[in-house]
């Protein structure tokens, strides 16, 4: 599959999950605190990162699905890690309200994800 390919599935696969974590998150944060909606939305939003880039993104992977799985869990757990970071510094560190403080998390993560993705746990 070409680059061109694999950046546009990757795009829409990644604004679907981040539409994902945006919508558990919406729903979470009135019963937890925002930290904790951040990880409930990331938890849900995986299965659709996962399968979307397997399926769609990185359909000719060299790997198996279980190992695929393997390294995109590692990746994803790192992505969150910054994701959840970045999040953490900007509400309270910055006082800047959730939903910025969510989508900025979000992109800042993406990035690393994306290289993660494609040159190790999908790697061709």
């Amino acid at each position: 599959m070409s680059a061109a390919r694999t950046g546009l599935w990757f795009i829409a696969v990644g604004a679907s999950a981040a539409l994902t974590h945006a919508a558990v998150f919406g729903l979470a944060k009135a019963w937890l605190w925002p930290e904790l909606a951040n990880a409930a939305g990331f938890g849900v939003a995986f299965f659709v990162s996962f399968f979307g880039h397997r399926l769609l993104s990185f359909q000719d992977a060299g790997t198996s699905v279980w190992q695929s799985l393997r390294r995109f869990g590692a990746t994803a757990l790192l992505g969150f890690a910054v994701n959840e970071g970045v999040f953490v510094l900007l509400l309270r560190g910055f006082g800047w309200p959730s939903w910025p403080a969510l989508i900025a998390a979000l992109i800042v993560a993406a990035g690393q994800t994306f290289v993660l993705s494609r040159f190790w746990a999908f790697r061709r």
